[in-house]
């Protein structure tokens, strides 16, 4: 277990009163979401605004970080219950490699339910690659040094026999990636978010946007590999001129606890989010995502013990 102080993470953190999360002071939950103007702290706040009056037995209280890494960490040194991230990256600390490779792995969290899909997207304007495998020799956006997404594009590369040195790396933001994409200065790019993701719509209206598929030989491969993955199909008409579907994979955007909170405290919060699902719904559209056979898929670190007994209660088999 690491205790460590974290002070660049805790930054962009709004001020306020914090407690520590033992036991007996578990009532007051802050939850790390992410940048604010991004979705992680939308998700937050909705939570504590819907939530916090219905739970007896706790307040929750968004506060605005670094995202998923910082999440985990906050949480470790204690400055949070709460969190949200994604599950491949919770999987990077829990085994401490890939984004945590250089730390020993974190085991003072544990998943409470998987929200929605941050889905792998290869963008393409070349309608000749229609493969990962047809990426080889191309200029290629694999997002931000050191990114997730950075990763997931190693890792699925992999599942096709390739590496980065079989293709020609260009690291980028997704808006940066759109308008190389548009400019001819890269052949493809890793998005990995929300579809439809703004960066590629934008795109899509000055460009014939073409998505890379991944097929069920490769997924099954990377899957093996990496138990984080949920196959995903990628909706006709999600962007201009794309009119058919198209298979990918996908990490989840996936709230954790501490776990340090009480059991009970997190079945009760589970259970209000699964009760009140329309007034979260009202508040953010990723909500219409919540369902009970989805919340456990592409979990590979442990459930929190009040979780699991809510999943228990609902016949759902968490692994």
């Amino acid at each position: 277990m690491k205790k460590r102080f974290f002070a660049a993470a805790l930054a962009g953190m709004m001020a306020l009163s914090m407690t520590s999360f033992s036991a007996s002071a578990a009532e007051n939950l802050v939850f790390a979401s992410g940048g604010t103007t991004g979705t992680y702290y939308a998700i937050g706040g909705v939570l504590a605004t819907v939530l916090s009056p219905l739970m007896e037995d706790a307040n929750i209280t968004v506060t605005s970080t670094g995202a998923s890494k910082a999440n985990i960490q906050i949480i470790d040194d204690g400055d949070a219950a709460l969190g949200i991230v994604q599950n491949d990256v919770m999987y990077y600390a829990y085994t401490g490699t890939d984004l945590f490779d250089d730390e020993e792995p974190y085991d003072t969290f544990a998943a409470v339910l998987g929200l929605y899909d941050e889905t792998v997207q290869i963008i393409t304007c070349d309608d000749s690659i229609k493969s990962v495998a047809d990426l080889k020799g191309k200029a290629v956006s694999v997002g931000d040094a050191g990114s997730g997404v950075e990763f997931n594009a190693k890792q699925i590369l992999e599942a096709y026999g390739l590496s980065f040195d079989d293709i020609k790396v260009t690291n980028a933001s997704f808006g940066d990636s759109a308008d190389n994409l548009k400019d001819g200065k890269i052949d493809a790019a890793f998005i990995v978010a929300g579809a439809p993701t703004t960066a590629v719509v934008d795109l899509a209206t000055v460009k014939d946007v073409h998505l890379v598929e991944l097929d069920d030989e490769h997924i099954g491969l990377l899957q093996d590999n990496y138990g984080f993955y949920t196959k995903t199909v990628i909706p006709a008409g999600t962007y201009k001129g794309v009119d058919e579907d198209a298979t990918t994979v996908s990490v989840r955007a996936t709230i954790i606890a501490s776990t340090d909170v009480e059991d009970d405290i997190i079945y009760n919060f589970v259970k209000a989010m699964f009760d009140n699902k329309e007034s979260l719904v009202a508040g953010h559209a990723k909500f219409e995502f919540l369902n009970l056979e989805d919340a456990v898929k592409g979990i590979s670190v442990p459930f929190h013990p009040g979780a699991v007994r809510y999943y228990e209660e609902q016949n759902i088999t968490v692994e």
